[in-house]
């Protein structure tokens, strides 16, 4: 019997549901909650694949399926393509591949830890910042956000450079991006599984919430969401993910497609979408149990560079 162990946080719609879905099917796959308590290193691993909803609150969890990747267990997502990825390096690959995404630029960190001086460790560093340059490459209004965060934690809409500096001065220890506000008139979030399969569902950033209406997009503006949405999954090797897309003019720029542990629930999904997300889940973890795919040799940095072609 093959096993499909789950790594979870505090999520109690999806987690049970995909269980019980996988598990409903007898098609020689169970899923389980995955249960630890210090790993040695010559342990090994009872699971095919490994749901990860949670390793990037809990790094004992990244460490552990890191080696279990070393095993040859299949993890949802690539714990070491997850542990390289930020916003920024996002939003470059992203214009290398042919996808429309804002102008953005990294910023140095705000604080630093304990036992850096700021005259002598960071002296690559310009200071002051020329945030008038800045402002006018990306424009204003603005976006200033966590360049690994998620969930629309740290995220922050500028309009006057006043209001950029006091957003800046509250990011602590965060590494933040500085990003062009597109001023959109329809917005797509997408969820990506499989690195094959793409649902494009109408959501309202400023309400947080997704809209069950199906024929929301024209058939050439669904084309081009759906195919970049898998350029970037497929360049990243994400099985999980939703990117989003805000459409000012018939152009859909990817906003944001760090999300490798997106949001399952069934009171934001609604239902319908709930629904779908749990049963395609447990498609894709049955068909990578029984047809295993070995991620030591999946990435391949060179895809990455090379453009849409290339991915």
């Amino acid at each position: 019997m093959l096993k499909v162990g789950l790594l979870v946080g505090r999520e109690w719609s999806f987690p049970p549901a995909f269980i019980e879905e996988v598990n409903r099917r007898n098609e020689g796959v169970v899923a389980e909650y995955v249960k630890l308590g210090g790993t040695k290193m010559d342990e090994k691993n009872p699971y095919a694949v490994i749901v990860d909803r949670i390793s990037h609150e809990v790094p004992y969890y990244r460490s552990y399926l890191k080696e279990a990747v070393l095993q040859g267990v299949t993890v949802v997502n690539n714990p070491f393509m997850w542990t390289a990825d930020d916003k920024f390096f996002e939003a470059s690959l992203a214009t290398r591949l042919g996808v429309a995404s804002p102008k953005t630029v990294v910023l140095p960190n705000k604080d630093y830890v304990p036992g850096i001086i700021h005259t002598e460790s960071l002296r690559n560093l310009k200071y002051p910042l020329d945030w008038d340059a800045l402002i006018e490459y990306v424009g204003m209004p603005c976006i200033l956000k966590d360049a690994h965060g998620g969930g629309w934690r740290d995220v922050y809409v500028c309009r006057t450079k006043e209001d950029l500096w006091d957003a800046y001065n509250q990011s602590g220890l965060l590494t933040m991006v500085l990003q062009e506000f597109i001023q959109w008139d329809h917005y797509v979030r997408c969820m990506c599984l499989g690195q094959t399969e793409v649902l494009p569902m109408k959501y309202d950033p400023r309400e947080k919430r997704y809209l069950v209406e199906h024929a929301h997009m024209s058939a050439d503006l669904g084309k081009r969401v759906v195919d970049d949405a898998l350029t970037l999954v497929q360049a990243l090797g994400y099985d999980m993910n939703t990117v989003e897309f805000a459409v000012r003019d018939g152009v859909p720029y990817a906003i944001d497609f760090m999300n490798p542990a997106p949001d399952m629930d069934i009171n934001s999904l609604t239902p319908v979408y709930f629904d779908w997300v749990v049963k395609h889940m447990a498609d894709m973890v049955i068909r990578l149990a029984k047809n295993p795919r070995p991620q030591l040799t999946e990435l391949k940095w060179a895809r990455l560079f090379n453009g849409r072609e290339e991915a």
